[in-house]
């Protein structure tokens, strides 16, 4: 059968293990399984939503508001914008899709760090575009400038915070390189990560509305899914100009968001202090690994994330570290697919954090 051309060059993205797969491969007691490959939020799901969840699961059966009315003004009043700046997807990584194929056919160009989010590239191969990257593995703008006027771009994908590495720019720098952007290119500002980026650093914090006003053409997109605790429930949310938002709905299929994701993105908004004692907590537990890190003699990217990259250099391979952990059931992201000897780890509890340590230890010890 012959398929869209295209998609001869598309890889299929890989997602974090599942505890379940580490269960049933490995015999590891699900009590014992420590998932932190997937940077969800390790201290769960805010209360107050839970609640909320319990009282309208009973409402599953019905279709959700397809206006997204609440969840929309909710976003609205947070960001200081109209509900017409804000569109909800299934993840932000809908928003992505849309972007990309509102924007790119054949021949179109889309520029990105090295070393960033997969989908931009997955999503632009989809739609036959090129994909221009820098040399640089983290974001350097001065590589985005020159590849920019070498080049142009129909889209530009900027990750601030970067995942999977963790870096991230300071705005006052974003913007610089904006005003040389042609008003043409769209600019995709992925904050996933900016509600801890923004709690570590003002420096580095995106204020959608003042994005949008200064850049028309830019795009600023989040997520419930990693500081709010919702990964399982896939929202997320784009915040632009009327102009680009009802361009990207006539892309959008009715119904993409459930019932009780709506009602549960709603409620997060609501307790702002589960999720700021959440992001204190992450990067209380974070310096536990940058010490770890240094005391082993290993490089670490200063993340501005729920996560942390740490690099092997010439002592070990990273793949087979991860391996090792993961049949000891500690679930954490190897690098080797995006270039790099080096796991990725989601910051955990403190309980967590201690386990991984003693663990590390061991295969590190074993591997010697």
């Amino acid at each position: 059968m012959q398929f869209n051309q295209v998609l001869e060059n598309v890889t299929t993205y890989e997602a974090g293990k599942p505890i379940e797969l580490v269960v049933r491969e490995y015999g590891v007691n699900p009590k014992d399984v420590i998932k932190l490959a997937s940077n969800e939020n390790p201290y769960g799901t805010s209360p107050k939503v839970i609640e909320k969840i319990q009282e309208l699961a009973k409402n599953m059966f019905v279709y959700p508001d397809d206006s997204m009315y609440e969840l929309k003004e909710a976003l609205a009043k947070k960001f200081d914008v109209t509900n017409k700046h804000v569109i909800v997807g299934s993840g932000s990584d809908q928003i992505l899709e849309y972007c990309v194929h509102a924007k790119c056919e054949k021949d179109s160009k889309i520029l990105m760090a090295k070393t960033t989010f997969a989908m931009y590239e997955i999503y632009g191969k989809q739609t036959g575009a090129k994909i221009i990257k820098t040399d640089d593995d983290q974001h350097n703008l001065e590589q985005f400038s020159k590849l920019y006027k070498e080049h142009g771009a129909d889209v530009i994908f900027l990750c601030l915070p970067n995942n999977p590495l963790g870096e991230c720019l300071d705005k006052d720098d974003v913007y610089a390189f904006l005003e040389t952007v042609d008003k043409e290119t769209l600019v995709v500002v992925d904050g996933a990560y900016q509600e801890y980026a923004s709690f570590k650093d003002e420096k580095k914090r995106i204020v959608a509305k003042d994005l949008i006003a200064n850049f028309p053409n830019a795009i600023y997109l989040g997520t419930f899914s990693k500081a709010y605790a919702l990964g399982g429930m896939r929202v997320g949310y784009g915040i632009a100009q009327p102009e680009i938002i009802n361009t990207l709905y006539k892309l959008r299929a009715p119904f993409n968001i459930t019932t009780l994701t709506l009602a549960a993105a709603i409620e997060a908004l609501k307790d702002e202090e589960f999720v700021n004692t959440c992001i204190a907590k992450n990067f209380e537990e974070m310096k536990r690994y940058e010490e770890y890190a240094i005391s082993k003699g290993f490089e670490y990217i200063p993340s501005y994330t729920n996560f942390i990259t740490i690099k092997f250099g010439d002592k070990f391979v990273s793949k087979t570290v991860a391996q090792k952990l993961l049949e000891r059931g500690v679930i954490v992201r190897d690098l080797t697919g995006y270039g790099q000897n080096a796991i990725r780890i989601t910051i955990g509890r403190n309980e967590q954090n201690t386990k991984v340590f003693e663990q590390l230890d061991e295969v590190l010890q074993n591997l010697k």
